[in-house]
């Protein structure tokens, strides 16, 4: 329950509470009351109103731009500039002008994020295969609807769809779009609102149309016979796992692989690849490539570079000689881009209730939503008709006397009187009379009453159908019928995306494992690395190096062994010995920095063995604080060459350890003190960017310069410098306990 809390008392001298904003009460309030008043309309807001798709396949920004579109005249007219139509838009969506047209250009036929786009477009729209081709301005752009918009307006003004109000009370707009096909399932949908997302991929029009027929007739007949797997825009090639796609239909979850199309040119030995997934883009497939050559897990390219055009996408890749282009295609699939996944999420909005549905249950679901709307424009047209019925005739009794009605008008001394008398002289109702006061003067004549009147039988036999496909499903759904397969002859197109029943890369494939034998690591202090063989470390003389330069590091392992990189950039780049070629003592060996890829200015500080990842990593800062991180923390599922994060960056590093057990740490000072601790006085942590904790306490001026393990720091009497609890500030080093005194990157 809230409670409020006691103002305080403004003291003599005080400062006036109201200036520091504290005048007035302050209530307390439950964090569950906060969410329930506050945060859960905001989530269901944007649930309802702004992310997820309903059953026309809209979400609001789609439908209050087409439908603006519409009552624009852009229909059947000409284009018009886009910055127009944005700005008409918002009256509808009041969200801002980019965001309007980032809807546009989605839905356009330039970008081609659609297999069938609802505006035609003219100028520069971007493409949905690339990230970096911008889309020209609003003011330079033009557009109108496409002609495939006429199935979603179709009879809108014959109440088939509800109208409400837009956000001001000026103009009305409709809930949803009363399209005479499967929209939803046709045009790709992607959306993430609060706690929940949406990832609807597209199908084909046409095998939409006969699929939503033959579910009609028969709502357990096989959807794959007519629906085989859904179909995108950018084309490519499912690889068809039935499994799986049989649990999408059913549940409206689940992930399948679409991979890219190519094509050998042999005269240039090069892969052309001209159709990739819609869930990448040419510049990430290019990235990925670049990135696998330089680490040289790819080895058969001499270039890769985009040639997309005027006629289209087009990545084109020249292949060393003798090279095998199906096995490098097979390489490629399995480690970039050219091959992805499709998560499925077949969430929808029903009847303003989020539902995930198989395509089964969509059909269902937009069938029963199309049955009500053809029932509601039936029922319009039955009225309007009757109407029209009713006043005819009243018109007819007219007929029987024409100069009778003259006469009544004529006598009539008021207006007001004219309607009651033609009701009493005739035998007619007010709305009729209406009818007859109301025609011209020219018309009242014996030929336009009897044309008129003739219409009634027609009339009555039209009404009488009406009525009986009110009262009717059959005919109500015979109607859907007939206007899908229009629909389907109109605008139906063959398959952009083919199917892969058969495919040998489905299941990937093992990278070969490179053999495993004894090295000896070496590493300098300017970040070369040799990895030498023991026979040739057996016959080789003395390590060469870099004038300047000396040996920081020397590890016997296995050729598979990891390695973790530290640099003083904060970040740790994880590679394999087997990454770098067998060496000689004569050699410099890899410069790390170039190897690696490193950032300009990026060096080496600490190269480290992680074997299993057992143990913990010690970093020493200047301030004197210490920070114990767990081995575990570095540890990667997928295969990512960088970490950044690695440690805190908040101060100057001075040393690293990696101890596989707790240890004995000498620290330096430049006060000319030392400190050993033991790191099981510290608590290990999971987060790499730790600060640490005060180890060593330090006067003002003071820093920390330089760590040991203390077996190594050629002190003599431990007890003069250990400490039990931490920060201490140690003790002044002794002549006989001096040593060269450097920052160590102990492995």
């Amino acid at each position: 329950m809230a409670r409020k809390k006691k103002e305080p008392e403004v003291q003599h001298g005080a400062a006036d509470p109201g200036v520091m904003g504290l005048r007035g009460s302050v209530e307390e309030q439950a964090i569950c009351d906060t969410l329930e008043l506050n945060y859960m309309p905001y989530a269901m807001s944007v649930i309802v109103s702004r992310a997820i798709p309903e059953i026309d396949g809209f979400k609001p920004s789609h439908r209050k731009l087409l439908y603006m579109m519409y009552t624009m005249g852009l229909l059947k007219g000409g284009r018009s500039k886009s910055a127009n139509i944005v700005g008409a838009t918002m009256k509808l969506n009041p969200h801002g002008d980019q965001a309007i047209y980032d809807t546009m250009v989605r839905l356009s036929r330039g970008n081609g994020a659609l297999l069938h786009p609802f505006v035609d477009s003219k100028g520069n729209f971007g493409k949905v295969y690339s990230r970096d081709m911008a889309y020209a301005a609003p003011r330079y752009t033009e557009a109108k609807l496409e002609p495939i918009c006429a199935e979603l307006f179709r009879d809108i003004d014959s109440d088939t769809v509800d109208m409400v109000d837009n956000y001001d009370g000026t103009m009305p707009e409709p809930t949803l779009l009363p399209t005479t096909f499967p929209n939803i399932l046709v045009s790709n949908n992607t959306g993430i609102a609060v706690g929940m997302a949406s990832n609807i991929c597209g199908f084909n029009l046409a095998e939409v149309c006969r699929t939503a027929i033959r579910c009609i007739r028969d709502p357990d007949c096989d959807l794959f016979e007519t629906l085989p797997a859904p179909d995108f825009p950018t084309g490519g090639e499912i690889l068809y796992d039935p499994a799986e796609m049989a649990r999408i239909y059913e549940t409206g979850r689940g992930s399948f692989r679409i991979r890219a199309r190519w094509r050998y040119v042999k005269e240039g030995n090069l892969i052309e690849v001209y159709e990739i997934p819609y869930t990448t883009t040419a510049e990430a497939i290019i990235e990925k490539v670049v990135e696998l050559s330089k680490t040289g897990k790819i080895k058969e390219l001499n270039d890769i570079r985009d040639e997309t055009d005027l006629s289209g996408l087009k990545i084109a890749m020249d292949l060393k000689r003798g090279t095998d282009p199906d096995k490098l295609m097979q390489k490629l699939f399995r480690c970039t881009p050219l091959c992805d996944s499709f998560a499925c999420n077949f969430n929808v909005l029903i009847a303003g209730m989020p539902r995930v549905l198989g395509v089964r249950g969509i059909l269902e679901e937009w069938t029963a939503w199309r049955t009500e709307s053809v029932r509601r424009r039936t029922y319009f047209q039955l009225q309007k008709k009757r109407e029209k019925l009713h006043l005819l005739q009243g018109l007819e009794k007219i007929l029987l006397d024409i100069d009778k009605a003259i006469a009544i008008i004529r006598n009539t001394e008021s207006d007001a009187e004219v309607i009651p008398n033609l009701m009493i002289g005739f035998g007619i109702d007010e709305v009729q009379a209406n009818f007859v006061a109301e025609i011209k003067l020219r018309n009242i004549n014996k030929e336009y009453i009897l044309k008129r009147t003739a219409e009634t039988d027609a009339l009555k036999k039209e009404i009488a159908d009406l009525e009986k496909i009110l009262s009717s499903t059959a005919r109500v759904r015979s109607i859907i019928v007939k206007e899908l397969e229009a629909v389907e002859k109109a605008y139906g197109k063959d398959r952009l995306t083919g199917i892969v029943y058969e495919c040998e890369d489905f299941v990937d494939e093992e990278p070969e494992a490179a053999p495993d034998y004894p090295v000896t690591v070496f590493v300098s202090r300017e970040g070369y690395f040799k990895k030498i063989t023991p026979q040739s470390l057996r016959m080789s003389g003395e390590q060469k190096f870099k004038e300047g330069d000396v040996l920081a590091m020397r590890c016997e392992t296995t050729n598979r062994a990891g390695l973790l990189v530290f640099t003083n950039r904060c970040q740790v780049y994880k590679t394999r010995c087997e990454a770098f070629p067998d060496g000689k003592a004569s050699a410099l060996g890899d410069y790390l920095p170039q190897k690696l890829g490193m950032d300009e200015g990026e060096t080496v500080v600490g190269v480290f063995l992680p074997g299993d990842y057992k143990g913990f990593l010690l970093f020493v800062y200047e301030d004197g604080k210490c920070a114990k991180v767990d081995l575990s923390a570095y540890e990667t599922k997928s295969n990512r060459k960088k970490l950044t994060g690695a440690y805190c960056d908040k101060q100057p590093l001075k040393a690293i350890f990696l101890l596989r057990e707790d240890a004995q740490i000498a620290l330096y000072s430049t006060e000319g003190r030392a400190l050993i601790f033991s790191t099981a006085q510290l608590s290990p942590k999971v987060s790499r960017t730790t600060q640490g904790v005060a180890v060593l306490t330090l006067k003002k001026k003071d820093l920390l310069h330089g760590a040991r393990l203390a077996e190594d720091s050629g002190i003599q009497n431990f007890s003069r410098y250990r400490t039990r609890t931490i920060p201490a500030a140690g003790a002044l080093l002794k002549d006989e306990d001096r040593k060269e005194q450097q920052t160590a990157m102990e492995l």
